[in-house]
């Protein structure tokens, strides 16, 4: 390039001078607001210092409560202080974070404190990212250690040998009603329902194709029942195979063209599937609710059920005997589920639940009374209420 070419081209890119900064009467309109927005940004960074140390604080409280205890480690799952805690967040939240965003805060920082006394270990029907596998770290948080396992019994199983601390499991769905596997096992084994959870299920198709490519459908039996008024409209040529989970589903979809699953969104994140349709259960106040298990009993919280295993004599009237009992007492029986005896024996068992805890006097009135009248009552668990949670 010529020496006075090169002197154009240097003055064409030279840059314009920087105009004078105007003076406070003459200051633009933006100024106010990069001065506000770095007084916020400000304010953020040191409620973020704040908020570590509170965080922490509480947390090492924690960890000095549980440890000035009697016996440590059963503090470790504690439905009273768990209750009182959402009895804060319920009443005492003043927004705008909702609900379920600030139970999850709280929830992972006494799960973390609790995991400096000893790590939970938590069974439940796997694999990963199934609706259990939810349910236990809504309720256990993410410091626990999570065991998953390939049914039902095998959760009880974890358990009743000392493996796993807890174990979750289903109980009822709204749609579907008992889980007859789960109720099984509270015949077989000397386990307690130390706690519940109410989880809302949202059912999503996912696959790794086109939803005009699916030509198989998989989930697990209840999955399928929940969807199949949309899945018999929308996808009448797929072929529906059941598998043991919702994750199992999710792996089988990922991994084979033309196939889908009924899972939840979690499972599609983790799995790495699209969502081709969501929120399709039929019933959208589909809830599935979920016994935390163990051998524990609970302290009363104000907001109880127990839950019992009732056997009565074969005969006319014998029922409408029991049941009166609750109605003498003034007690709300919320929950009842036939299952036929095994073996010669002819008759049933009943699963209840009520409201009331095994300790509070009304109650054990009222289950002295059931007692006289029944062939076998056992009384698997008193617990505190819950609610659905998104």
């Amino acid at each position: 390039m010529a020496k006075k070419d090169a002197k154009r081209h240097r003055q064409a890119v030279k840059p314009a001078k920087a105009k004078p900064r105007p003076t406070h009467s003459g200051a633009s309109k933006e100024a106010p607001h990069r001065v506000a927005s770095g007084a916020t940004e400000s304010e953020i960074r040191r409620l973020d210092r704040e908020i570590l140390k509170l965080a922490n604080r509480r947390a090492a409280l924690t960890v000095k409560w549980i440890q000035s205890q009697a016996s440590p480690f059963k503090i470790l799952f504690s439905p009273v202080a768990d209750e009182h805690l959402t009895e804060l967040i319920e009443k005492g939240n003043p927004g705008p974070l909702a609900e379920p965003a600030v139970r999850g805060l709280f929830r992972e920082i006494i799960s973390g404190a609790r995991s400096q006394v000893k790590t939970l270990r938590i069974a439940y029907l796997g694999p990963a990212f199934s609706f259990t596998h939810l349910a236990a770290m809504e309720r256990f948080g993410g410091s626990s250690s999570f065991i998953p396992v390939n049914n039902i019994a095998a959760v009880f199983e974890e358990v009743n040998r000392g493996h796993a601390d807890y174990g979750i499991a289903p109980i009822e769905n709204s749609t579907d009603g008992r889980v007859v596997d789960t109720l099984d096992m509270f015949t077989r084994l000397p386990l307690k329902i130390c706690g519940e959870v109410q989880l809302a299920i949202h059912h999503n198709l996912m696959a790794r194709c086109q939803r005009g490519e699916i030509t198989e459908i998989y989930s697990k039996p209840q999955a399928l029942s929940q969807c199949r008024e949309w899945l018999s409209r929308n996808m009448p040529q797929s072929r529906l195979i059941e598998v043991t989970s919702t994750s199992t589903a999710a792996q089988l979809a990922r991994d084979k063209f033309g196939a889908a699953a009924v899972a939840s969104r979690h499972a599609a994140v983790q799995y790495e599937l699209q969502v081709v349709a969501e929120n399709i259960e039929d019933n959208k106040g589909n809830v599935t609710r979920f016994a935390v298990i163990g051998d524990e009993t609970t302290k009363p919280t104000g907001r109880d059920k127990t839950a019992v295993l009732l056997q009565i004599p074969h005969k006319p009237g014998s029922l409408a005997e029991a049941l009166a009992t609750f109605k003498k007492n003034g007690i709300n029986l919320t929950w009842i589920e036939s299952y036929p005896l095994r073996g010669p024996e002819v008759g049933y068992l009943f699963f209840l639940d009520f409201e009331g805890h095994a300790g509070d006097a009304r109650t054990k009135r009222m289950l002295a009374e059931l007692e006289r009248k029944a062939v076998r009552l056992e009384v698997l668990g008193s617990y505190p209420r819950s609610e659905p949670l998104e």
